[in-house]
């Protein structure tokens, strides 16, 4: 602390992070989840500096073990972090200085923390992007075999709150699987256009080594390095990317959660309030509160706020690297974690959600259900629509017995009557994707086959996750 009682960075760090305003600069505490990515930036780099010429094959070697040897510390836990040296690139490369003597100083050559931390970054998101589709894997086959289950459990279906036509439990479930298969695809396609190291690019420019680039990447599991330096250094488009599908997933975590609430209550009764929904109240005996669920849709503000924070951080910004760039990580590390969590919670949750199969069958005779049913067997008859709209509008309920519905044309062409039996009513439904057994058969099939898919994919994705730890534990036992 100076003499103005400002914290600055010690004598012994490097001259670029010595300031006034060190703690305002400092982004150690959410940099230091990056550790080991950034150590992996460092091996790949260390190898490019001996491809180069720049360093031999001994000082190459010695640079790597110190590198491992940090790394090992990391995970041990025993890694001496100091708040004063600002991020976690000059941490490394401080300890680094330490382990090897005066040659660490060669970690940074044709290297600066701009592009460092654009590799972290992408790094990060590889891996960030592997465990939300491990999650979410999770939740759709716990959605897909709960679907299976209640294949034939018929409810009403909803449109605005009110009940509207019959479908089945199985119907609903497949519903969300299907949002979240979506959300499935943005995820791996955001892996796929950040697929461009920035490794090489400099603080803006490039350098004048002779370094390899395209090397570089390879040893990352990068498909390719970048376009233009100016732009690597910059772009924060990947992370931006990643936000928003974390958010849109988030916003779909939270219409499961919310029909969760509601089918739990007692005015719907769909659902039994077991333990697994949350707790009790801390007063009233006789409550059991759908608490998992209701996160579910709060947390969705979270992941929705984070992608706020981090458009209003790149607005504006001009190129290439500017210290605005900093405040990139929070509002990501935030959103993984949340969304993660959630999907965890409601995963277990689906899994362990017991409907009321007699209050769904009395819920899904309700006559009201059928009045599409109605107007559609009139216009096979020959009523125009919107006749037979109005028709059963208007006489609809008008049957004296409450197994049937029953509509008289008012051309004195015979009355439709329908049985009101939710067995019936699913089985007319043939079209592709509906409610009706042949059609809910088939999508259970692709719902399968969907996941399969899903999964050869999550697993090129871990593939390439696991490099970067090989890269960095080789030669550990």
């Amino acid at each position: 602390m100076n003499g103005d009682g400002v914290i600055s960075a010690s004598a012994d760090a490097p001259s670029y992070v010595r300031t006034p305003a060190a703690e305002l600069l400092r982004s150690l505490p959410v940099d230091r989840p990056l550790a080991r990515y950034d150590l992996a930036g460092s091996l790949a780099h260390v190898e490019a500096l001996g491809a180069a010429g720049v360093l031999d094959r001994a000082q190459v070697a010695r640079l790597t073990e110190g590198l491992r040897a940090i790394g090992r510390e990391i995970a041990g836990g025993t890694f001496p972090w100091r708040d004063d040296l600002e991020d976690v690139h000059t941490n490394v490369e401080h300890r680094l200085t330490a382990l090897v003597g005066p040659l660490g100083g060669m970690l940074q050559a044709g290297r600066s923390r701009n592009d460092q931390i654009a590799v972290d970054e992408r790094l990060y998101l590889r891996a960030a992007v592997a465990r939300a589709a491990q999650g979410l894997l999770e939740l759709q086959e716990a959605l897909l075999g709960r679907a299976s289950e209640e294949v034939a459990t018929a409810m009403p279906g909803y449109t605005h709150l009110q009940r509207a036509q019959p479908v089945t439990v199985g119907h609903q479930l497949l519903a969300h699987f299907w949002r979240f298969d979506r959300d499935l695809d943005r995820l791996f396609a955001t892996v796929e256009r950040s697929d461009r190291s920035p490794l090489g690019a400099g603080a803006l420019a490039g350098s004048t080594l002779g370094l390899a680039p395209e090397a570089t990447a390879r040893r990352l599991g990068f498909s390719a390095a970048f376009e233009n330096s100016l732009d690597a250094v910059s772009d924060r488009d990947p992370l931006a990317e990643l936000l928003f599908d974390l958010a849109l997933l988030a916003v779909h975590a939270s219409g499961l959660g919310e029909e969760i609430v509601l089918f739990a209550t007692k005015e719907f009764g769909f659902l039994e309030r077991t333990e697994a929904l949350g707790s009790g109240s801390s007063l009233m005996p006789q409550k059991r509160n759908p608490d998992v669920a209701e996160l579910a849709r709060a947390r969705a503000g979270r992941a929705v706020g984070d992608l706020v924070a981090l458009l209003t951080v790149l607005k504006g910004v001009p190129l290439a690297y500017d210290r605005d760039l900093q405040e990139d990580k929070a509002p990501v590390l935030d959103a993984v974690a949340t969304v993660d969590g959630t999907i965890a919670g409601l995963a277990r949750l689906v899994r362990s959600l017991r409907f009321d199969r007699a209050r769904l069958e009395t819920a899904a005779r309700d006559p009201e259900l059928y009045a599409t049913d109605l107007a559609e067997a009139l216009v096979t008859r020959g009523v125009p629509f919107r006749e037979a709209h109005e028709l059963v509008r208007t006489h609809l309920g008008s049957s004296p017995s409450t197994s049937t519905v029953r509509v008289a044309p008012s051309s004195g062409a015979p009355a439709v009557e329908l049985a009101i039996d939710p067995a019936s009513a699913l089985s007319r439904r043939r079209s592709p994707g509906g409610p009706g057994p042949a059609a809910l058969a088939a999508q259970l099939d692709l719902a399968r086959r969907r996941l399969e898919l899903r999964r050869t994919s999550l697993s090129s994705l871990v593939r390439k996750v696991e490099l970067i730890e090989e890269l960095v534990n080789e030669g550990t036992t």
